[in-house]
């Protein structure tokens, strides 16, 4: 049942979920939902909290910082010794969307292959941090191979 909070995520819940503390709910939002084509499943704007979720099935929280879950003291950036992989179906639009808004990328567009036991896998990606330093691994698969 859908209302002004939301709704379950459409594709149902991924076993594992970040949920990431920021700074700023709105500033964070213009990024996740503006530039990475992230929509709302559901929200508690009580909470200033989020639930996002992509059509490939990729979901992540937003929470602003209230001292509740912080576990030490926590300083910008609050990404620092994370990273997340997102693997869309087509990242040009998001490429595309980043340019547009003049955002850095922490790392170009390139194309690697890597071993995935007996093959490879290929992937185009890039990296990026959002507003509060996660840095996140955007990719889109381009096959695999036998083993060169």
């Amino acid at each position: 049942m859908t209302d002004e909070f939301g709704h379950p995520p459409e594709g149902g819940w991924a076993k594992l979920v970040p949920e990431l503390l920021v700074e700023n709910l709105d500033r964070s939002l213009s990024f996740w939902r503006g530039l990475l084509g992230f929509t709302i499943a559901y929200r508690r704007p009580a909470e200033k909290f989020v639930y996002l979720e992509r059509p490939e099935g990729i979901q992540v929280m937003l929470c602003q910082r209230s001292g509740k879950w912080e576990t030490a003291p926590l300083e910008p950036p609050l990404g620092r010794g994370a990273m997340f992989q997102l693997y869309v179906d087509n990242l040009e639009p998001l490429l595309a969307a980043l340019s547009a808004a003049s955002w850095p990328l922490h790392a170009p567009l390139r194309e690697v292959w890597r071993r995935h036991g007996d093959r490879e896998g290929g992937q185009r990606e890039f990296f990026v941090q959002d507003p509060d330093g996660y840095l996140l691994m955007i990719a889109q698969s381009v096959g695999h191979r036998p083993l060169s």
